[in-house]
């Protein structure tokens, strides 16, 4: 029988995940012994398979798209960032059996702007693009740190204007389209759209960037997304993909499951080299 602990990372579709290539790092780094791959689960099997890997003994999962959702009513019990998120990117197997979910992205994206880029999220004017699911985990952390104000914006705006609804008792925060971005300056923009995914961009006046704004893409690639490329043609103070998020968060779980804290920024040097190749 197989002892080493086994991991795993749910999605469909999942070729091109560099999950298993992180947490590999993460565990040489840390001298622990783990097994971790990547599987393709097939729509509709998530509950089915979840509850396989832990009768057989897995440990944890990471989940990302589309079974957030589904690792949401999947868990036993939740974080109360993950309630707060309406999504679970992270499972664990408690020593009871019972599974706890986690969401582990929106901490990993303010701790990318705080420790590795050395942005300042309080007291700053925050603009977030998109009102997606990806978004909702993101809001919580992010209001924790205290902006002066949050604007949600969205191509249907009652979208952005029920998710500001949610996160009301969390500080200044308020959803609408993109009209309201007529007037006024943000410190910080977060895209959150899909619009990277396509090249397309969302409709963006220069005017919104603020003298030392820092314009921030949840998504990555080997070249700078259309909304990077945006934000450095209007002279943002700072731009940066989302490649520091995707490792942190992974850095979060990874501390979830094994207790212990890995060092990020040389898994996010390789990972940012290996894209290049």
């Amino acid at each position: 029988m197989d002892t080493v602990d086994q991991y795993a990372v749910f999605g469909n579709p999942i070729k091109h995940s560099k999950s298993p290539q992180i947490h590999a790092a993460f565990a040489e780094q840390t001298g622990q012994t783990l097994h971790y791959r990547a599987h393709k689960v097939e729509l509709g099997r998530f509950a089915e398979v979840a509850a396989e890997f832990f009768r057989n003994g897995g440990r944890g999962l990471n989940i990302t798209v589309p079974f957030k959702l589904d690792a949401f009513e999947f868990a036993d019990e939740l974080s109360g960032r993950a309630r707060l998120a309406g999504a679970v990117n992270t499972l664990a197997s408690g020593e009871d059996g019972r599974i706890y979910g986690d969401n582990t992205d929106g901490v990993g994206m303010v701790r990318d702007m705080n420790d590795n880029l050395g942005w300042q999220i309080s007291g700053r004017r925050v603009l977030v693009l998109g009102a997606g699911g990806a978004v909702r985990g993101i809001l919580g952390p992010l209001l924790k740190q205290r902006p002066e104000r949050l604007l949600v914006v969205n191509r249907t705006a009652s979208k952005a204007e029920s998710l500001a609804e949610l996160f009301a008792d969390m500080g200044d925060v308020s959803g609408g389209g993109y009209e309201l971005l007529s007037e006024g300056q943000f410190d910080l923009i977060v895209n959150g759209t899909s619009a990277s995914m396509s090249g397309d961009l969302p409709p963006l006046p220069g005017s919104i960037l603020s003298n030392d704004c820092c314009a921030y893409d949840m998504m990555y690639g080997a070249d700078p997304t259309p909304f990077m490329r945006w934000a450095a043609s209007e002279a943002a103070w700072a731009v940066s993909d989302g490649l520091g998020m995707l490792v942190e968060q992974a850095a979060e779980s990874f501390c979830i499951w094994r207790g212990v804290r890995p060092d990020t920024k040389p898994v996010i040097e390789m990972i940012r080299q290996s894209l290049s190749n």
